[in-house]
């Protein structure tokens, strides 16, 4: 019984913190090769519907200071004149619902008796759904375009659960590191 609570928390643990975490989406021209591009510029950034979480001063040196650092890495050199490869992003927040799950406990014992130290006596019923819960959802899309084709030629998105609009504008620069980790170039 100690081995199935154990197991049963390390799993409610485990699907906790997946349920938080941030998540990453990349597709790219294939049989390109990336380390043709030596110097890199911004266009700016597209119009979204950020719902003004991620139209602010701090978002964007956030997100713009986060991913200037992570490409430099990458070894590629800012420049205003004719860059090899143009960097872009989009920020979008929309709504989505989800459904909330419960279940019934059924039991035998109760507060005057039968208390057990290896647990309780009883069982859960299977769950079932309850109602739906309204959730927002921050993206942020990066995209590299290649200045003379003119066509992008690398897409990464990044997504977290946004509760809290300070909480998600301080989480940007985890979020766009765990972006530009999906760049066809590794670090130097």
């Amino acid at each position: 019984m100690k081995n199935l609570s154990l197991i049963l928390s390390a799993f409610a643990i485990l699907v906790m913190t997946s349920c938080s975490s941030n998540r990453y989406h990349t597709t790219r021209k294939q049989n390109l090769d990336f380390g043709q591009y030596k110097t890199y510029g911004w266009l700016p950034p597209v119009d979204s519907l950020s719902k003004d979480y991620f139209n602010n001063d701090i978002a964007k040196d956030n997100i713009m200071s986060t991913a200037n650092q992570e490409i430099e890495r990458r070894g590629l050199t800012y420049t205003k004149d004719n860059p090899d490869i143009l960097f872009r992003y989009v920020a979008i927040v929309n709504n989505k619902s989800r459904m909330v799950y419960g279940s019934h406990h059924y039991g035998w014992g109760g507060p005057w008796g039968w208390y057990r130290p290896w647990g309780f006596y009883g069982m859960y019923s299977p769950s079932y759904p309850i109602g739906k819960e309204r959730i927002r959802y921050g993206h942020i899309i990066l995209e590299a375009i290649d200045r003379n084709a003119k066509s992008v030629v690398w897409q990464a998105r990044g997504t977290h659960e946004v509760d809290n609009p300070e909480k998600a504008i301080n989480g940007l620069p985890k979020l766009i590191e765990g972006i530009m980790k999906q760049y066809p170039l590794k670090i130097k």
